[in-house]
Order: structure tokens, then C-alpha cells, then sequence
């Protein structure tokens, strides 16, 4: 789903609060409307626009009564700086994910077996533990992106224009043609040209038979 329209649909307060209901069991369209005190006319219309969005599901039971339940796992994901602005939707979680792949992620949660009680429930309390510690580490990582974001702006001196910070880390990783740096900055390749010049008078980069560098 789209994170705009995902932004959307969670800007009603009803509807998060449905969503927190759920995400504790589910429930059938008068006890939802109990809970939050809404009519049930209200919460069958949001009800049925979180199922049109594919948030939520419907089942219908042995006395033919409909309930909902959370569809999926998805993760919503703001970032607002000076240099950012952008929402990601992840969809959904996976526990065969493979971590390896990635070399800056090391992960250790001890391996339970499949149904003890006991065990599982340990495993449980070690996951959230884990998702804590992550939570803690996404928000130290955005305090780096930004410190040296404010530095590297500083440095060439563009204050907060992202651009620039933006067209020397493409350069950083390999990128050197106007047009690859555009179609992976999704900029006008006019655009980027400007900003390539600008840095060269400057001295931070350099240009070659059409590729770039960064010269410091």
C-alpha cells in the first residue's frame, strides 16, 4: 500500500483506535463499537474502508456474525529533518528473513523449542527486548545521518540544501555519469549538473571524459 494513502487512512483517531483494539483480539462490529463509543454506523464505514485498504480482514462465525481481525504486519516509517522528508511502508515481517546478508546487522535470539510454553514465552520476552534495542539504534543512526549531514552541508557550504550531501554520497558509492546521478537522485539532470559545477568551482569535485569524482 502506498504510505501517502497508508497516512491517510490512519489520520482518523477512530481508526487507530480500532487498530489498537484488534491488535489485541478480534472483535465483532458492536464490541468495537462499545469500546470507542462510536455508533455502529461509523465503525462499519471504517471498517470497511481499512478492508478495502487490505489492513484488516473479516470472518464470519459459526452463528454467521462477522468479525475483523488485522490483516498483516506492517511497519510505517516517518522521516522529517532538515535534510529529509519521506514516509516507507513495510510489508509484511517474515521469520525466515535472511539477516547475513546484511553486514551491519548481528542478531542473537537464542533457538527454542518449537512448543514449549516456557520456552516460547522466553523467546517472546527476548524479542521484544530486541525490538527495543533496534528501536534505540534506528534513533541513534538518524542522529549520525543528520550530524553528518549538517557537516558535509557545512563543509561545501550549502546549509541545508539536501542535493548537494545527496549527489557526493551517489558519488561516494560509485555513481559518476549526470544521468545515473539524476535517475538515482529522481532529479532533473540539469539539475544535478548545476550542483556538479558548482562543487568543482569550488574544488570538491573533479570531471573526466564525462565521469565524476569526489577530489578531497
Amino acid at each position: 500500500m502506498d504510505s501517502g494513502a497508508l497516512l491517510d487512512l490512519l489520520g482518523n483517531e477512530n481508526r487507530r483506535r480500532i487498530l489498537r483494539l484488534l491488535a489485541r483480539k478480534p472483535c465483532y462490529v458492536t464490541e468495537i463499537s462499545e469500546y470507542i463509543d462510536v455508533s455502529p454506523k461509523a465503525v462499519i464505514d471504517h471498517l470497511r474502508r481499512m478492508e478495502e485498504a487490505g489492513l484488516v480482514e473479516s470472518q464470519v462465525d459459526d452463528q454467521r456474525r462477522k468479525y475483523f481481525h488485522i490483516a498483516e504486519n506492517l511497519r510505517l516509517e516517518v522521516r522529517l529533518s532538515p535534510f529529509d522528508f519521506g514516509a516507507k511502508s513495510a510489508y509484511p515481517a517474515s521469520a525466515d528473513f535472511d539477516l547475513a546478508q546484511f553486514q551491519y546487522v548481528s542478531v542473537r535470539v537464542a533457538e527454542r523449542r518449537e512448543n514449549d510454553v516456557a520456552e516460547l514465552a522466553t523467546k517472546l520476552e527476548e524479542l521484544k527486548d530486541l525490538e527495543r534495542e533496534l528501536s534505540l539504534t534506528q534513533r541513534w543512526v538518524q542522529g549520525q545521518l543528520a550530524d553528518v549531514q549538517n557537516r558535509l552541508a557545512d563543509t561545501v557550504g550549502e546549509g541545508t540544501d539536501r542535493l548537494y550531501a545527496d549527489v557526493l554520497a551517489a558519488l561516494a558509492d560509485g555513481d559518476r555519469t549526470v544521468a545515473v546521478l539524476a535517475e538515482r537522485l529522481d532529479a532533473p539532470e540539469a539539475l544535478v549538473e548545476g550542483v556538479l559545477e558548482t562543487l568543482r568551482e569550488r574544488g570538491v569535485v573533479a570531471e573526466t571524459d564525462g565521469e565524476w569524482r569526489i577530489t578531497e
